[in-house]
């Protein structure tokens, strides 16, 4: 376990991180170009990683097809799996709302670009989807956790295919991506889950006693929506990502 001297340094070195971002969302996102602002989430993001230990370890990398829309779908465990990604491939996020609600991380997020969905809600569901097309039209990628909810990394629940609707019907590639997190000893890393009840500050506590966390990052096979259904996609997205994690399928 880490000591304790060591979990505040990187407590306060993380409250000032945060400030910064705020501070970069707030006084110059309005003056950067759309590059420029995905270039500053990866380098904050990396950056938070580094703080709190959290060292990625990268497998293949994202598709580099620009002229087909994108939809990242990965397995959800924490919090943590959107800095991951974002460290690597700058994609869109759809989230449950009471990411919105956070302190400062929900902030963050939405000015980040983070689409927020009522879970259970068609309706909503519905102008989710007419935000994510939008956002392929401007060229961005899309990344769901079809899963709805977290896992400890040892299972892959049921993926849902409500959200994959728009990758149907832009015939989009879709990237399948394997997330588990490791402790120092190379085990399952239950302390970076965000289960349950779990509070966000005692997931971090939990984060921060641990020495260092691995975030493997798989990037699989894509596999082309064209002349699948959303079910199609949720099962085979399932299926690869659970397979590479040798869990049950």
């Amino acid at each position: 376990m880490t000591p304790l001297p060591v979990r505040l340094y990187r407590a306060s070195r993380l409250c000032l991180h945060l400030l910064r971002g705020v501070l970069t969302i707030a006084l110059l996102f309005p003056f950067y170009g759309r590059l420029r602002r995905k270039s500053a989430v990866r380098r904050w993001s990396a950056r938070s990683l580094a703080i709190i230990n959290v060292v990625p370890r990268i497998y293949g990398e994202p598709p580099a097809n620009a002229s087909r829309s994108l939809v990242l779908v990965a397995n959800h465990v924490s919090w943590l799996d959107i800095q991951v990604i974002h460290a690597v491939w700058q994609v869109r996020f759809v989230a449950k709302s009471e990411v919105r609600s956070w302190p400062v991380i929900g902030w963050l997020s939405a000015h980040a670009g983070t689409l927020f969905i009522e879970r259970g809600s068609k309706r909503h569901a519905m102008r989710i989807n007419q935000s994510i097309h939008a956002a392929f039209v401007d060229g961005d990628a899309i990344g769901v956790f079809p899963e709805g909810t977290t896992t400890h990394g040892n299972e892959v629940g049921k993926f849902h295919g409500s959200l994959l609707q728009p990758a149907v019907d832009e015939e989009a590639l879709v990237c399948p991506v394997a997330l588990r997190y490791l402790d120092v000893d190379g085990k399952l890393c239950i302390d970076a889950s965000y289960v349950g009840d779990t509070s966000l500050a005692e997931s971090v506590r939990m984060i921060l006693r641990q020495p260092r966390i691995t975030a493997e990052l798989h990037f699989l096979a894509p596999i082309d929506a064209k002349g699948r259904t959303r079910r199609d996609l949720a099962d085979a997205t399932r299926a690869a990502i659970a397979t590479k994690l040798s869990l049950p399928v």
